[in-house]
């Protein structure tokens, strides 16, 4: 049984050194050590022998037990350590070799006009308000003066998503929320989107921006609309843009006006796009209607205010002459790129 488990052990040794792999080397752990392997199998045969010899031929067991495994240890550090090698040779990176360049993306013309409107606004002491795009029809509708079946209400069909639950029309609701929550003095603008039933074409889509001001203090009067929004045009376009005022219309403010500015390509002229009239329409506003004070718990005769609303999309074509609206949403990098 010792010339057995020599051999035995030679053999193990010999096939351990030549090992290719780790799977290799779990293949002879098990066939030699494991519970069914080679040498288990001859240390189950002791209790066969006399107490001198199997005390003998165990110590020898156990000490060929103990070199197999150590010798299997050393070949699986070896093999791992290898392995090791030539992973990180395959990885090797050459932190000298340049680095590949990275296109840079840049802020959408929508955005850069807002960020732009932003700063102005926050210059001339407004603060940004925001509120929910889904909203009631009570402030959607009514408590900007406009009742259920008014036909103010024909101009600004927009999206039911129940009777009462609207993609709201304009960011109005906003100023609606911002005076039932805060007293004056109130100056603030509201950027957004927006939603409408408009078919898809170069100047309409269902979904565009606005961005739209409230201000409501003691003694707001049109000339501080004017004035306001003289400057901003002036701080947007430059210092020698011309506007001007034309009586208008809106259900929650009156006085109401829409506001021109003289066009930049013809100074007033009239050319193709300002489509001959010298001057193009940049934005709607006037002066809070009372009823719309009272709705919101602001007593009219104390307070006055001013609102005013725009597009921003239309904005943002006029800053950088862009001819079609759809190009602001159809994500071409040809386009955008150009900003």
């Amino acid at each position: 049984m010792k010339e057995k488990l020599t051999s035995m052990e030679q053999a193990a040794l010999s096939q351990i050194a030549s090992a290719p792999d780790l799977a290799a080397i779990e293949s002879l752990r098990v066939g030699y050590l494991g519970k069914k392997g080679q040498l288990t199998a001859v240390l189950k045969q002791l209790g066969g022998l006399e107490p001198e010899v199997r005390k003998e031929v165990g110590a020898l067991a156990n000490q060929i037990r103990q070199t197999i495994a150590e010798a299997l240890d050393r070949r699986r550090e070896a093999l791992e350590a290898e392995l090791l090698t030539a992973r990180l040779l395959a990885e090797r990176v050459d932190v000298s070799a340049p680095g590949r360049p990275m296109p840079l993306g840049g802020k959408h013309p929508i955005t850069r006009v807002l960020d732009e409107l932003k700063e102005i606004f926050l210059g001339m002491g407004f603060s940004i308000a925001d509120g929910p795009e889904v909203e009631s029809d009570y402030y959607n509708f009514e408590a900007l003066n406009m009742p259920k079946n008014h036909p103010s209400r024909d101009t600004q069909d927009t999206f039911y998503i129940s009777e009462n639950v609207v993609l709201r029309s304009q960011t109005s609701p906003v100023q609606i929320r911002t005076m039932e929550k805060q007293r004056p003095p109130i100056r603030i603008i509201a950027p957004g989107k927006v939603y409408r039933s408009d078919e898809v074409d170069a100047t309409h889509s269902p979904v565009f921006h606005q961005v739209e001001g409230l201000v409501v203090d003691r003694n707001i009067t049109m000339s501080d609309l004017k004035g306001t929004l003289d400057t901003f045009a002036r701080r947007l376009y430059g210092e020698d843009t011309v506007t001007r005022f034309r009586p208008h219309h809106f259900q929650f403010t009156e006085p109401s006006a829409e506001m021109d500015m003289m066009c930049f390509n013809c100074h007033g002229e009239g050319c193709r796009m300002c489509k001959g009239e010298g001057w193009i329409e940049l934005l709607g506003g006037g002066m809070v209607h009372p009823k719309v004070l009272s709705i919101c718990g602001i007593d009219p005769n104390e307070y006055s205010g001013f609102a005013f609303g725009m597009g921003l999309d239309r904005i943002a074509m006029r800053k950088y002459q862009i001819d079609d609206l759809r190009l602001l949403f159809e994500n071409d990098l040809r386009f955008l790129s150009q900003f």
